[in-house]
């Protein structure tokens, strides 16, 4: 019993040190101008989201996250500073009020529809009746996994997850190849083209014409 209660314990005090270091991060994103720092951070902030998902046993949900979120997105945002400048320009003082006011609209909506949702342990719940039901009966005999959304996703529904996976990994290649690799920066090449007096991508000739 004392076992079980210290394991209990434990566990919270990891959630709780997971989601404030998720806040700092947070925090600091929105206070950073550099965005090369903001781009690391937002893969630092992916990677405790992922541990923090495999902790309460959504291990489906890291995994996503750790792919997608730390890996893909960081090196797409990467490739794309290539394109761009690395400071983000100073914001006017009143710029974030329709900003904030969007998202506490959002935030308000979504609590209110959180009153249409079933309570938590309904037995009447979509979730807890009709195939979901079978999943719960069947879940820990046929895989051993705790958490029945991943091994839904990851054994009756692998071939699925696996085609889903290949679109994602398809989407961020295309976005890759239009970003490009060749040149530090577009902007920069077409600020440097009229003090030689030549169009990018032109060859500036000699005086007897070659």
């Amino acid at each position: 019993m004392t076992d079980a209660v210290l394991g209990g314990t434990g566990t919270a005090l990891i959630n709780i040190l997971l989601l404030a270091i998720l806040f700092v991060v947070a925090i600091a994103i929105a206070r950073l101008r550099s965005l090369f720092a903001i781009v690391m951070l937002s893969g630092v902030y992916s990677l405790v989201s992922a541990a923090w998902y495999i902790l309460v046993d959504a291990v489906d949900v890291g995994f996503t996250e750790a792919a997608v979120g730390a890996g893909m997105s960081t090196a797409v945002l990467l490739a794309a500073m290539l394109l761009t400048a690395r400071t983000a320009k100073p914001e006017k003082p009143f710029s974030r009020i329709g900003p904030f006011i969007v998202c506490a609209a959002a935030g308000i909506m979504l609590l209110y529809a959180t009153i249409d949702l079933p309570p938590l342990g309904d037995p009447a719940s979509p979730a807890n009746s009709g195939v979901g039901l079978t999943y719960l009966e069947v879940n820990w005999y046929d895989t051993g996994v705790p958490n029945v959304v991943t091994s839904v996703l990851a054994s009756y529904r692998g071939f699925d997850t696996l085609g889903e996976t290949a679109v994602v990994f398809t989407a961020g290649l295309a976005v890759v190849l239009l970003l490009g690799f060749g040149e530090r920066s577009l902007a920069d090449t077409l600020r440097r083209a009229p003090k030689s007096g030549t169009r990018p991508g032109t060859v500036q000739k000699d005086g007897d014409g070659t």
